[in-house]
């Protein structure tokens, strides 16, 4: 597991205080898109999990959990990806490829999205590849 991409996105006339999870979501979004991604679905849900963000890296699916914390006092956003929610995660992208053939084509793999409130911006910590369906 590395770490890529950290950097802050201000948020124009929003505070980071009040940016909740689909705020979280739409600066992870913003952020990837900058970094050449292109979004294929938001928020796909199924009865076994979900998945936040559905994207493509030239030839490589890309399934981003978006985690937001306002500190890393318990260990960040990051941390807070269990073994359960990413058995979670795995289970939905199962479904994902059975509904849609076309992207069975492609290696996937799980990316985190860690989106923290630093000095009135978003701190942003793209960690690529943070777990895989072999661990679970």
């Amino acid at each position: 597991m590395g770490r890529f991409g950290a950097g802050t996105v201000p948020k124009k006339g929003q505070s980071p205080a009040l940016l909740n999870g689909s705020g979280a979501e739409a600066v992870a979004l913003e952020y990837l898109r900058g970094q050449g991604l292109v979004l294929i679905t938001r928020n796909f849900r199924c009865k076994g999990g979900e998945i936040d963000l559905v994207m493509l890296e030239r030839r490589t699916l890309v399934l981003v959990e978006v985690r937001f914390r306002s500190s890393d006092k318990f260990g960040g956003a990051a941390a807070s990806v269990t073994p359960y929610k990413q058995r979670r995660i795995i289970r939905a992208a199962r479904y994902l490829l059975t509904q849609q053939a076309a992207l069975r084509r492609y290696p996937a793999r799980f990316d985190v999205i860690a989106v923290t409130p630093e000095a009135g911006a978003w701190s942003i910590d793209w960690i690529r590849a943070a777990f895989d369906i072999a661990q679970r």
